[in-house]
């Protein structure tokens, strides 16, 4: 995996998959894909990813989604840095808070990826 696969890994991990519907997916692209599967498999990060993308604006600071939870702020401060590591998130911060929103492009190779169609690629 190159540097840049590791500081983005849905840079690439998603890039080059076929939609699972059109062909078996290699070891290669399984070992890949895992890991941004395995950041949203956490029902708090599955949470967190859906209050992001339907926030208005399509961004959401931590204050805005802390009080959804029985969690401390820092707790969900390093769930959404898994998310962001796992290149699912981007952030900005502004002031003393952290905005994040979700990245189209991963977005976009996810919802291609469980695509039932057998056209194209992710």
């Amino acid at each position: 995996m190159s540097n840049s696969s590791l500081l983005d890994p849905s840079a690439d991990a998603l890039a080059c998959c076929t939609p699972l519907a059109r062909e078996p997916m290699s070891e290669e692209q399984a070992i890949r894909v895992a890991p941004l599967l395995k950041a949203i498999a956490d029902p708090v990060r599955l949470r967190l990813m859906s209050m992001v993308l339907s926030h208005e604006g399509g961004e959401a600071c931590v204050c805005d989604l802390t009080p959804a939870f029985d969690l401390s702020q820092p707790t969900i401060s390093h769930h959404l840095k898994i998310l962001h590591e796992a290149g699912l998130l981007d952030r900005e911060k502004r002031g003393v808070w952290v905005y994040y929103q979700a990245k189209p492009a991963a977005m976009e190779a996810m919802m291609g990826l469980f695509s039932t169609t057998t056209a194209g690629a992710c």
